[in-house]
């Protein structure tokens, strides 16, 4: 399956949490939900794009926005990363991989996620999309861009 493309309807992403509290879009529905998706807890990258995220948290929020990361890692490996960093937003534990699969993230041969961004808005449609697997830092400049220009603009 493809990724998914702004302007199409963003699946559920009822799971599992390292907060302890269940997630869904449609608990979120009326705010802009940030949700990324990175391949495996606790490796050097995926933890600079979390911390990257906890960063800039305050800043999405003041934005009107939540945060939601995603990964193929079960709830014990999700719980101990956000321990580890304090991450304050939910981290989904997709073990069965069904919401990387429903949003066209997951590598078909490693059965990890693609390092992708997705940003959600208060009606469930995708309004933005990032894909970099390498510029790391660029996710949470290109939401926060994103998020500020939609201040300007009435959401869609």
């Amino acid at each position: 399956m493809a990724m998914l493309k702004v302007g199409e309807r963003a699946p559920s992403l009822d799971g599992e949490t390292s907060t302890g509290a269940p997630v869904s879009l449609e608990a979120l529905r009326g705010k802009w939900v940030v949700v990324y998706f990175y391949p495996k807890a606790n490796t050097p990258g995926c933890t600079i794009e979390t911390k990257r995220f906890l960063d800039g948290y305050d800043d999405i929020r003041a934005l009107g926005a939540e945060v939601v990361g995603v990964s193929v890692d079960g709830l014990e490996d999700q719980c101990s990363f956000a321990s580890d960093h304090q991450i304050t937003f939910p981290l989904v534990a997709d073990h069965t991989k069904a919401i990387s699969r429903a949003y066209g993230v997951l590598w078909p041969i490693i059965g990890r996620d693609r390092r992708a961004t997705f940003v959600v808005n208060p009606q469930g449609i995708i309004g933005a999309v990032f894909h970099f697997e390498l510029r790391i830092s660029q996710h949470l400049d290109q939401v926060l861009e994103f998020l500020r220009g939609q201040r300007r603009e009435p959401a869609r």
